[in-house]
């Protein structure tokens, strides 16, 4: 119970410092993210100003008020202010038609006037013929081309992974994809429209230190988690262990003052019956003896159902603390029950209820005379489940009104499929008064019961069976566990209540 509280508790830290550190890790790489994306546009919207107010602007001949922009005045001197800051321009007529490009080929792509930047990505497929051909040469055929000539960078390291020749005389044809951020401002004079500014620039010093963000905060992550896991286990057990001394204390105290009491509890019955015999011995009978005698059976009957509520508490809190050292062996569960029932038929005979025994038959597919021969035999402690069946048939005949049914089964479950071990399942099931929805989650509980008035409805406690303290089910439960088993409840308000339990054969190590 206390290991299972302890995992809990660590695997709840972990869990809500893992959210915690997910929520701050997005917040971070959001953050990051969007400031290297204000940045890039910033950039975009600068040069897009510089470039803006170094364009010359002429008028066109023989027509007043009208304009033109010298594309060769304007852009001559712009070479290596882009080259040097990884930028493109594009520069289109007032119809949307490319006239000037430091692209080596033209993008095809739509003008967009947006001051704010839009990402657009281009897939193409580009030819490279000669790799080795100089850098210089390239830049003079056009001096300003720089994302070009960064795009085949940014594809050369896959193209030479993918076995491309070194001494660049193959050609290599493959489908390349760029990211670019683009800022497009619309040209103007008064009301007359000159043309359209496209400004781009390299996506991936965006994506680039953002895949490394995320790789940082995931590890980073991961090993925060990995620690708070270890710290929360570490915790959580210095957490439980006051708990668990102090449970274990009371578990010893429940032992130590149920063994003490029963020395007491046998003497005073010991001293009753004695006086009791001697009362039987007096040959005069008179009012006073008689009263007597009263009085000690009571005192023997309550000191009787003492001793049964003693040994309960002691038995479970040797369960608790295992202390049990009830030695296991092999238990033919169907001569147990038959053992039990015909214990229990006086009983049942007396109240007029019919008590019966089925035993279902063994697989017809088995042949092994030795399985056929245990096919109801498990591996427990006999006393143990004879208290256990004792205490589920004495339980239904108690609730179970004349006139009613009490049905015990037994059946083995091979689970062949699943390759598992096998399982003897025993239902007991009556058609007694039933037990309330609400009750069933408490019904193992102990002192726990339904209704208290229940258990001494007769009204004689000579012949109350029961505890009375709400102890039965709590052993029943306890001895099943210590089997290694389930038990299950079933049950209809005024149709009967049934009891499913099922033990495996052999112990697990």
């Amino acid at each position: 119970m206390f290991q299972a509280t302890r995992r809990r508790l660590a695997i709840w830290y972990t869990a809500v410092t893992a959210v915690l550190l997910l929520l701050f890790a997005s917040g971070v790489y959001l953050y990051v993210r969007n400031t290297l994306i204000e940045r890039v546009d910033d950039t975009l919207n600068h040069v897009v100003e510089i470039v803006e107010r170094s364009l010359v602007i002429e008028p066109i001949n023989d027509e007043p008020e009208q304009f033109r922009i010298n594309v060769e005045a304007s852009f001559r001197t712009n070479a290596e202010t882009v080259e040097d800051d990884h930028i493109d321009l594009e520069w289109f007529s007032s119809t949307g038609e490319l006239i000037w490009s430091t692209f080596s080929e033209p993008l095809n792509i739509p003008i967009h006037s947006d001051r704010t930047g839009e990402t657009v990505r281009i897939v193409k497929q580009e030819r490279w013929e000669n790799a080795e051909t100089p850098n210089s040469a390239r830049a003079t055929a056009n001096p300003i081309q720089h994302l070009g000539s960064a795009k085949r960078r940014a594809t050369a390291n896959s193209e030479k992974l993918q076995g491309g020749s070194p001494s660049g005389q193959t050609s290599v044809t493959q489908d390349s994809a760029l990211l670019l951020r683009q800022v497009t401002q619309r040209i103007e004079v008064g009301r007359q429209v000159l043309g359209y500014l496209r400004v781009s620039h390299p996506w991936f010093e965006v994506t680039k230190p953002s895949r490394q963000l995320i790789f940082d905060l995931a590890l980073g992550t991961g090993l925060m988690v990995l620690s708070v896991a270890a710290s929360g286990w570490f915790l959580s057990g210095k957490a439980m262990q006051p708990v668990g001394e102090s449970y274990q204390r009371l578990k010893q105290f429940t032992a130590d003052a149920s063994h003490e009491l029963r020395s007491p509890i046998t003497l005073i019955q010991t001293n009753v019956q004695v006086a009791l015999t001697d009362l039987e011995l007096t040959q005069i009978e008179t009012t006073v003896t008689k009263n007597y005698r009263q009085q000690l059976k009571a005192v023997e009957r309550l000191t009787q159902r003492l001793g049964r509520l003693v040994n309960d508490l002691l038995f479970l809190a040797r369960q608790d603390s295992g202390m049990s050292k009830d030695g296991f062996a092999a238990c033919p569960v169907d001569a147990l029950l038959m053992e039990v029932v015909e214990e229990q038929q006086l009983l049942a005979t007396e109240k007029a209820i019919t008590l019966n025994l089925h035993l279902v038959d063994s697989s017809p597919f088995e042949t092994s005379p030795e399985l056929l021969e245990n096919w109801f035999t498990l591996w427990g402690n006999w006393d143990q489940l004879v208290r256990l069946f004792t205490n589920l048939i004495g339980n239904a005949l108690q609730y179970t009104p004349a006139g009613g049914e009490v049905n015990v089964e037994l059946a083995r479950i091979d689970r062949i499929r699943y390759n598992s071990a096998a399982y003897l399942q025993i239902k007991v099931s009556d058609s007694g008064v039933g037990i309330p929805a609400e009750a069933l989650p408490k019904l193992f509980d102990r002192f726990y019961r339904v209704d208290p008035a229940r258990t001494h409805k007769t009204g004689n406690l000579a012949t109350d069976n029961a505890t009375g303290s709400g102890l039965g089910l709590a052993i029943a439960q306890a001895i099943v566990e210590h089997h290694h088993g389930q038990i299950q409840v079933e049950s209809t308000l005024s149709k009967g209540t049934t009891f499913i339990i099922t033990l495996p054969v052999t112990l697990e190590s």
